[in-house]
Protein backbone atom coordinates (compact mmCIF):
# COMPACT_ATOMS: atom_id res chain seq x y z
CA UNK A 1 0.00 0.00 0.00
CA UNK A 2 1.61 3.11 -1.04
CA UNK A 3 1.49 6.02 1.40
CA UNK A 4 -0.57 8.14 -1.28
CA UNK A 5 -3.63 5.28 -1.45
CA UNK A 6 -4.04 6.65 2.17
CA UNK A 7 -5.81 9.81 0.93
CA UNK A 8 -8.39 7.77 -0.13
CA UNK A 9 -10.02 6.53 3.33
CA UNK A 10 -8.75 10.30 4.92
CA UNK A 11 -10.67 11.76 2.21
CA UNK A 12 -14.27 9.59 2.72
CA UNK A 13 -14.00 9.79 6.28
CA UNK A 14 -14.21 13.84 5.59
CA UNK A 15 -10.87 14.56 7.29
CA UNK A 16 -9.21 17.64 5.84
CA UNK A 17 -5.57 16.90 4.50
CA UNK A 18 -2.55 17.59 6.64
CA UNK A 19 -1.47 14.50 7.81
CA UNK A 20 1.91 12.96 6.84
CA UNK A 21 2.32 9.93 5.35
CA UNK A 22 5.31 7.71 4.66
CA UNK A 23 6.01 4.26 3.90
CA UNK A 24 8.43 1.63 5.59
CA UNK A 25 10.67 -0.98 3.85
CA UNK A 26 10.57 -3.28 1.00
CA UNK A 27 6.54 -3.57 1.37
CA UNK A 28 6.03 -0.45 1.55
CA UNK A 29 4.06 -0.63 5.22
CA UNK A 30 2.18 2.70 5.76
CA UNK A 31 3.25 4.96 8.66
CA UNK A 32 1.90 8.02 9.96
CA UNK A 33 3.35 10.95 11.69
CA UNK A 34 1.26 11.86 14.15
CA UNK A 35 1.10 15.69 15.70
CA UNK A 36 0.97 14.68 19.46
CA UNK A 37 2.85 11.10 19.77
CA UNK A 38 4.85 8.79 18.61
CA UNK A 39 4.26 7.81 14.29
CA UNK A 40 1.77 5.02 13.85
CA UNK A 41 2.90 1.93 11.46
CA UNK A 42 0.69 -0.45 9.78
CA UNK A 43 -2.58 -0.09 7.63
CA UNK A 44 -5.13 -1.09 10.45
CA UNK A 45 -3.85 1.72 13.05
CA UNK A 46 -3.10 4.23 10.60
CA UNK A 47 -7.22 3.35 9.69
CA UNK A 48 -8.18 2.89 12.92
CA UNK A 49 -6.41 6.06 14.23
CA UNK A 50 -8.14 8.28 11.20
CA UNK A 51 -11.23 6.96 11.83
CA UNK A 52 -11.32 8.12 15.35
CA UNK A 53 -9.78 11.19 14.19
CA UNK A 54 -13.09 11.38 12.50
CA UNK A 55 -15.43 10.51 15.29
CA UNK A 56 -16.45 7.77 13.35
CA UNK A 57 -16.24 4.73 15.40
CA UNK A 58 -18.77 3.31 14.72
CA UNK A 59 -16.97 2.26 11.64
CA UNK A 60 -14.87 0.09 13.57
CA UNK A 61 -17.91 -1.78 14.58
CA UNK A 62 -20.71 -1.81 17.45
CA UNK A 63 -20.49 -4.69 18.95
CA UNK A 64 -17.46 -6.87 19.99
CA UNK A 65 -18.54 -9.87 17.65
CA UNK A 66 -18.42 -7.03 14.94
CA UNK A 67 -15.29 -5.34 15.96
CA UNK A 68 -13.56 -8.54 15.86
CA UNK A 69 -14.77 -9.07 12.68
CA UNK A 70 -13.81 -5.50 11.30
CA UNK A 71 -10.25 -6.91 12.43
CA UNK A 72 -10.31 -9.76 10.67
CA UNK A 73 -11.10 -8.22 7.74
CA UNK A 74 -8.54 -5.61 7.75
CA UNK A 75 -5.66 -8.15 8.62
CA UNK A 76 -7.38 -10.12 5.75
CA UNK A 77 -6.51 -6.81 3.13
CA UNK A 78 -3.44 -7.09 4.58
CA UNK A 79 -2.19 -10.44 4.40
CA UNK A 80 -4.09 -11.15 1.22
CA UNK A 81 -4.88 -8.59 -0.62
CA UNK A 82 -1.23 -6.40 -0.57
CA UNK A 83 1.25 -7.61 -2.20
CA UNK A 84 -0.51 -9.82 -4.45
CA UNK A 85 -0.13 -9.27 -8.14
CA UNK A 86 -0.48 -13.09 -9.69
CA UNK A 87 -3.85 -13.71 -11.54
CA UNK A 88 -4.33 -16.68 -9.91
CA UNK A 89 -3.84 -15.79 -6.53
CA UNK A 90 -6.65 -13.13 -7.50
CA UNK A 91 -8.66 -15.74 -9.00
CA UNK A 92 -8.52 -17.74 -5.31
CA UNK A 93 -8.86 -14.24 -3.31
CA UNK A 94 -12.13 -13.20 -5.28
CA UNK A 95 -13.41 -17.00 -4.74
CA UNK A 96 -12.89 -16.98 -1.32
CA UNK A 97 -14.48 -13.60 -0.99
CA UNK A 98 -17.41 -14.50 -2.95
CA UNK A 99 -18.37 -17.35 -0.84
CA UNK A 100 -18.30 -15.11 2.25
CA UNK A 101 -20.36 -12.38 0.85
CA UNK A 102 -23.00 -15.10 -0.62
CA UNK A 103 -25.28 -13.69 2.18
CA UNK A 104 -24.11 -10.77 3.38
CA UNK A 105 -24.73 -6.61 1.80
CA UNK A 106 -21.79 -6.14 3.46
CA UNK A 107 -18.45 -7.84 4.85
CA UNK A 108 -19.30 -8.10 8.96
CA UNK A 109 -22.94 -8.43 8.18
CA UNK A 110 -25.26 -5.76 7.57
CA UNK A 111 -23.17 -3.08 8.54
CA UNK A 112 -20.89 -0.54 6.83
CA UNK A 113 -17.36 -0.54 8.33
CA UNK A 114 -14.10 0.78 7.73
CA UNK A 115 -13.46 -3.13 6.33
CA UNK A 116 -15.31 -2.36 3.39
CA UNK A 117 -13.67 0.85 2.69
CA UNK A 118 -9.98 -0.69 2.80
CA UNK A 119 -10.97 -3.86 0.67
CA UNK A 120 -12.18 -1.76 -1.27
CA UNK A 121 -9.18 0.36 -2.28
CA UNK A 122 -7.48 -2.61 -1.87
CA UNK A 123 -9.40 -4.82 -4.73
CA UNK A 124 -10.13 -1.86 -7.18
CA UNK A 125 -6.94 -2.24 -9.25
CA UNK A 126 -8.21 -5.83 -9.73
CA UNK A 127 -11.48 -5.44 -10.26
CA UNK A 128 -10.96 -2.63 -13.14
CA UNK A 129 -9.16 -5.09 -15.07
CA UNK A 130 -11.40 -8.21 -14.62
CA UNK A 131 -13.68 -8.99 -17.62
CA UNK A 132 -17.27 -9.06 -17.72
CA UNK A 133 -17.54 -12.56 -17.78
CA UNK A 134 -14.72 -12.43 -14.65
CA UNK A 135 -16.77 -10.56 -12.57
CA UNK A 136 -20.17 -12.31 -13.53
CA UNK A 137 -17.94 -15.46 -12.30
CA UNK A 138 -17.84 -13.65 -8.67
CA UNK A 139 -21.71 -12.57 -8.29
CA UNK A 140 -21.10 -11.57 -4.62
CA UNK A 141 -17.84 -10.01 -4.54
CA UNK A 142 -19.68 -7.62 -7.76
CA UNK A 143 -22.63 -6.97 -5.92
CA UNK A 144 -20.75 -6.07 -3.11
CA UNK A 145 -17.89 -3.82 -4.76
CA UNK A 146 -20.94 -2.32 -6.93
CA UNK A 147 -22.67 -1.36 -4.02
CA UNK A 148 -19.57 -0.28 -2.30
CA UNK A 149 -18.52 2.17 -4.78
CA UNK A 150 -21.84 4.10 -4.75
CA UNK A 151 -21.87 4.74 -1.35
CA UNK A 152 -21.36 8.32 -0.85
CA UNK A 153 -17.56 9.77 -0.61
CA UNK A 154 -15.78 5.97 -1.32
CA UNK A 155 -14.94 6.25 -4.87
CA UNK A 156 -13.35 10.00 -5.26
CA UNK A 157 -10.94 9.48 -8.41
CA UNK A 158 -10.91 6.02 -9.01
CA UNK A 159 -12.22 4.80 -11.97
CA UNK A 160 -15.61 3.42 -11.93
CA UNK A 161 -16.38 -0.57 -12.08
CA UNK A 162 -18.79 -1.29 -14.70
CA UNK A 163 -20.72 -4.06 -14.23
CA UNK A 164 -23.97 -5.37 -16.70
CA UNK A 165 -27.24 -6.84 -15.28
CA UNK A 166 -26.96 -10.36 -14.69
CA UNK A 167 -29.07 -12.85 -12.62
CA UNK A 168 -28.61 -11.74 -9.12
CA UNK A 169 -30.38 -8.55 -10.51
CA UNK A 170 -33.63 -8.18 -10.74
CA UNK A 171 -35.63 -5.87 -13.90
CA UNK A 172 -37.54 -4.14 -11.66
CA UNK A 173 -35.38 -1.04 -11.97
Amino acid sequence: MAATELTLPEKSLGLSKGNKYSVQGEHQIPVLQTNNGPSLTGLTPVAAHLVKQANKEYLLGSTAEEKASVQLWLEYRVTQVDGHSNKDNIRTLLKDLNSCLEDKAYLTGFNFTLADILLYYGLHRFRVDLTVQEKEKYLSVSHWFCHIQHYPGIMQHLSIVLFIKNRRYTNSH
